[in-house]
């Protein structure tokens, strides 16, 4: 690495080599890299008469500001909002961070002190809920158990007029922070909860007031359910040059440009593992709302071809925001995946040999 050179200016010392930023838009690297075993992995020829095997839509990927390797399938295109699925979940804690960095809240602050509903649980604080650790039980299963699933009900039955308040009416099966149980619920009531935080009449503007507007970021839509809470769990669209600026912001430690957007407490919070999980080979295990690539005590590395310090934002049938601080490395994946093919260590592993190829 070539070190920081300074520059004085008159009475401004400046870096030579200054952050780049996407101002307006993304730059590109021309450095020549070889993705063919990445494209060939990602975007296999499609069987048009179904949908099964791996199904990229869009594959992103940035390095220290710069687009290294775009590439689309139609439909979709650099300016499509692509449904992000459970990504909107990583994106609700970002806002929820810059909440926390306006006062708004604690960490151990009890859920019903901004969500009445949940005062039927009151040992339930908001650091369970980003851990997915509320003890209410619930059932995440989607295609493979409809009709015992407590997802499907509160997204698509009789919870999505409220689906918080469907959530807070669950009964306790475990005591709150004691055991991580996956739980779109659980983001919901925090979306929710956001609610209480805010003055009257701001919520509906609050995300793009507090974070995808600073970023530039334009292509939002996040939809809302019948009580107007925003579908925390789910239904955020964002073009995959703009979820990127999510993962700019994170892999620079909250910074945007010359402002502390989150506070650096909060994304380390993010980065925590959250040791209340029982792992599953070749996933990733829970930090503050979003998924690491750390071990937990006694198991493997989930993803062992990537560094520890990897985490991610991920979404169901395959959508993906892989960040990489040590490598300085950002990759968005959209996908339709439907039969369970796609490894994320797959597609890490063949970006960081790529990557490592540079000028040989």
């Amino acid at each position: 690495m070539i070190k920081t050179l300074l520059v004085i200016i008159g009475l401004t010392i400046m870096p030579a080599w200054a952050e780049v930023w996407p101002e307006p838009d993304w730059p590109i690297d021309n450095t020549t890299f070889d993705w063919q075993a990445v494209d060939s992995y990602a975007f296999p020829q499609r069987n048009a008469s179904e949908r099964s095997g791996i199904r990229t839509d869009a594959l992103l990927i940035i390095r220290d500001g710069r687009i290294l390797h775009e590439r689309y399938s139609a439909p979709t295109t650099a300016n499509t909002a692509h449904l992000t699925w459970s990504v909107s979940k990583s994106v609700l804690a970002t806002v929820l961070g810059v909440a926390q960095g306006e006062g708004r809240f604690l960490l151990q602050d009890p859920a019903a002190r901004f969500y009445p509903p949940m005062q039927a649980h009151p040992g339930v604080h908001l650091a369970d809920l980003l851990h997915w650790a509320s003890g209410l039980d619930w059932q995440e299963d989607y295609e493979y158990a409809p009709l015992k699933s407590s997802v499907v009900a509160m997204l698509y039955t009789r919870g999505r007029d409220d689906m918080a308040a469907y959530t807070a009416a669950r009964a306790s099966a475990e005591q709150p922070g004691q055991r991580f149980l996956y739980s779109s619920g659980d983001s919901n009531v925090l979306a929710a909860a956001l609610r209480g935080m805010l003055d009257a009449g701001t919520y509906a503007d609050y995300p793009w007031q507090a974070l995808f507007t600073p970023l530039g970021i334009d292509s939002a839509i996040w939809e809302r359910d019948g009580a107007g809470t925003l579908v925390g769990s789910s239904y955020l669209y964002l073009s995959a040059r703009d979820l990127a600026r999510i993962g700019l912001l994170m892999q620079r430690d909250g910074r945007w440009q010359g402002r502390q957007l989150l506070p650096a407490s909060w994304v380390a919070f993010n980065r925590t593992l959250f040791t209340q999980a029982a792992a599953i080979p070749g996933e990733a295990n829970p930090g503050g709302h979003w998924w690491l690539n750390q071990p937990l005590a006694g198991s493997p590395t989930p993803w062992p071809d990537a560094p520890t310090d990897t985490y991610a934002a991920l979404g169901h049938w395959g959508q993906a925001l892989y960040i990489v601080p040590s490598q300085k490395l950002l990759i968005v994946r959209y996908a339709d995946d439907r039969d369970g093919s796609y490894r994320h260590n797959e597609l890490l592993k063949r970006v960081l040999a790529a990557l490592a190829k540079e000028g040989t």
